[in-house]
């Protein structure tokens, strides 16, 4: 009997095993989910919308659950259809062609938003006129679909039974019959035969749940969306949010572009755009008359310094100031003598002694200019002065640069041009000029001389241009780019340089395809000239193209 059992319990056991249905999911599937039907939008379960456009204008109409002959307020969005920028100040007037006894009362609530009251008599469907005058000329636009009375879909709740599908009624079974026989078998549980029976029903209990052993390898594949759950290529965003973060769209056509080469290029001085003030003789700082930062003349006096001169120096020059006041005095005297007597004294005389007393009195004053201890030092150039480390009292040696002038209103820049680009390097060209990180730009750039010579570490060719800078926004040792137009331009679709974002390291734009919904389209770029940038695939002409405010909803679409 006890081998009977145990040949009962093995081939259970080997039933479960059998019964049990391992599941697996292996690597390098395409879990995309591109079939599946996404959920209905948040945006349009909290409420209804009408939508109607023209060539100007765009309308949005949103409103809650209408209840007829109750007051309902409902709120209107006015945008340029183009541009999606909010029109304001609008002169608003609305009619019901299903009722022209309706009256509405219209009021700017917002940037674009305008807050309408009216109340709708009977449970229908209503048409709206709605006419408007404003910044973009008249327009009348028809709103449809208007149905008073109507409730939102209501979302479902899973009922506390739900978990039980019709596959599984047979659980339900089981259970009462099990029930039953424990019922049963309590009372012979102590018997071999009750044991016996016990232990099968159990185990047929075991096999009937079907086991599942899921092995989940690594690397799949899950599409683009993975990192998210966005289904879709779409994203709905709220016409106030679209205002809120200035999205702004444009009109795709074809138009002129002009391609351009890019050269990398580094800001240095022009030929008097800097220089230093140095000390001629050794010395000391008796008075300082420039400021950090401060402006200064070509000429001012920026500093005054006296000579240090040793004790046989100070001999030389006492001698030699004696020689020279001592001959004046004497050519002073003997020029006042013939004076005194000029009526007899011959005129050859006193031309010679006129003679002697001026070249006296020049070398007395050429020495007393020389032999002064003190020496005025002067801005070479008009300029800014930089920083400097001396101050009154400080010793100075001859030849030590002191200060620092720079003039940044006109500066060179020292591009690297390669054989590819050299062609297009003209002086009829137009450039234009902006620094690494864009945050200025000029077009006051002109071609100033040729390459000279060659960088030996890269073998580029070094040439100079000229650049006006006016409002000092570029300093020297900046790091800029040049853009080198073409003469001719090509007929294509192009957008800013703003429209395009990245998702997956794919560039995208963001299309508009109604008022409150965007579409990601990935883009094929072709050239880009430093604002603009050409299409070659991914938009076609008449598509609204989001150029401002594409960061927002990338981020948007990928929170969804």
């Amino acid at each position: 009997m006890k081998a009977y059992h145990y040949i009962i319990h093995l081939c259970l056991v080997l039933t479960t095993l059998l019964y049990s249905r391992p599941a697996y999911a292996g690597g390098g599937d395409d879990h995309t989910h591109a079939e599946e039907k996404p959920a209905t939008s948040a945006v349009q379960e909290k409420y209804f919308s009408s939508e109607a456009s023209s060539a100007r204008y765009e309308l949005l109409l949103r409103y809650e659950p209408i209840l007829p002959g109750k007051p309902a307020h409902l709120t209107l969005f006015v945008s340029d259809f183009e541009t999606n920028k909010p029109v304001n100040d609008a002169d608003i007037k609305i009619t019901s062609q299903e009722d022209p006894d309706l009256t509405f009362t219209i009021h700017q609530n917002g940037n674009g938003t305008y807050e309408v009251e009216t109340t709708f008599p009977e449970k229908q469907t209503y048409s709206l006129a709605v006419k408007i005058e404003a910044s973009l000329g008249p327009d009348l636009l028809l709103l449809q679909e208007i149905n008073a009375g109507e409730e939102l879909p209501h979302v479902h709740e899973p009922s506390a039974l739900s978990f039980i599908s019709k596959d599984n009624w047979y659980l339900l079974a089981i259970g009462l019959f099990v029930g039953l026989g424990f019922g049963f078998l309590f009372r012979r549980r102590n018997t071999s035969h009750g044991k016996a029976t016990l232990s099968i029903i159990l185990v047929c209990i075991c096999c009937s749940i079907p086991f599942q052993t899921t092995i989940a390898h690594g690397d799949d594949d899950h599409g683009a969306d993975a990192s998210g759950n966005v289904f879709s290529n779409t994203v709905d965003i709220p016409k106030e949010t679209q205002f809120l973060f200035d999205v702004y769209t444009l009109k795709m056509a074809k138009g002129n572009f002009t391609e351009s080469n890019r050269l990398f290029g580094t800001i240095i001085p022009s030929s008097n755009g800097q220089a230093v003030v140095t000390t001629p003789q050794n010395g000391t700082i008796v008075s300082v008359h420039a400021q950090v930062g401060k402006p200064v003349k070509a000429g001012q006096v920026v500093a005054v310094v006296e000579q240090s001169i040793d004790a046989g120096t100070q001999v030389n020059i006492a001698a030699e100031r004696n020689n020279l006041t001592a001959e004046y005095d004497a050519a002073k005297k003997e020029m006042d003598r013939l004076k005194s007597i000029s009526d007899i004294a011959a005129k050859k005389d006193i031309d010679e002694a006129t003679s002697r007393l001026q070249k006296a009195e020049t070398n007395l004053a050429l020495f007393k200019s020389r032999s002064g201890r003190t020496m005025n030092l002067t801005a070479p150039i008009s300029g800014y002065v930089g920083n400097f480390n001396v101050a009154i009292g400080t010793t100075v040696t001859a030849g030590q640069t002191l200060f620092t002038i720079t003039n940044l209103s006109t500066l060179y820049v020292e591009a690297q041009v390669f054989d590819k680009d050299e062609e297009s390097i003209r002086a009829d060209a137009y450039y234009t000029m902006e620094c690494a990180n864009d945050n200025h730009k000029t077009s006051q750039i002109k071609l100033l001389a040729p390459a000279q010579e060659i960088n030996a570490t890269n073998q580029s060719q070094k040439v100079l241009f000229q650049v006006d800078n006016p409002d000092g926004d570029f300093k020297i040792g900046e790091f800029v780019n040049i853009r080198v137009f073409a003469s001719t331009a090509s007929h294509q679709i192009t957008l800013p340089n703003s429209a395009f974002t990245e998702i997956n390291g794919k560039p995208v734009v963001f299309i508009k395809e109604a008022a409150e919904k965007y579409t990601v389209s990935y883009v094929q770029l072709g050239h880009n000239n430093g604002t603009h940038t050409s299409i070659l695939k991914g938009i076609e002409e008449g598509q609204r193209a989001v150029i401002n405010g594409s960061y927002q909803l990338k981020m948007i679409y990928l929170n969804q």
